[in-house]
């Protein structure tokens, strides 16, 4: 007997995944935005306009295509499955990418604040979508939950 989660499990561990993502990167902007305590109104348009491209150009089409994909997904699947390989490659490029600019200081700890707390909210904010859609999921079809 192979183990295997249902698509609803996929669904709310997407959420979580990307809401521990984004809590972290949050966690570290607010690290650096306190290295760097001027022009505070500046940084939080910045921030948002980091949260804006990436919440509503980039992270809204992948909430779209894994959504779907999981929704078609039948019987048990790994755990793993809510991403897809390309996605998985995604995730770890853009992990060693931000690890090795900070680590090598390749970009001003002013840029990195901005930068991350954008992102990061821009990723909790999808991750909230996840969740989101996993209830309303879970609620209006509750046949196959096992």
């Amino acid at each position: 007997m192979r183990y295997g989660v249902s698509k609803y499990t996929l669904l709310i561990t997407a959420g979580i995944i990307w809401l521990i993502a984004g809590i972290n990167i949050l966690q570290i902007g607010i690290t650096y935005w306190f290295h760097t305590s001027h022009y505070w109104l500046f940084k939080i348009c910045e921030a948002s306009l980091i949260f804006l491209l990436f919440f509503g150009l980039i992270f809204h089409k992948v909430y779209k295509k894994h959504t779907q994909r999981i929704l078609q997904k039948q019987h048990k699947n790994c755990p793993f499955s809510f991403f897809d390989v390309k996605g998985w490659i995604m995730m770890a490029v853009m992990m060693g990418m931000g690890v090795g600019i900070r680590r090598l200081h390749l970009l001003p700890e002013s840029f990195i604040a901005v930068f991350y707390t954008g992102l990061s909210l821009a990723l909790i904010g999808t991750a909230i979508r996840f969740l989101l859609f996993w209830k309303k999921a879970r609620t209006s079809s509750p046949i196959d939950q096992a």
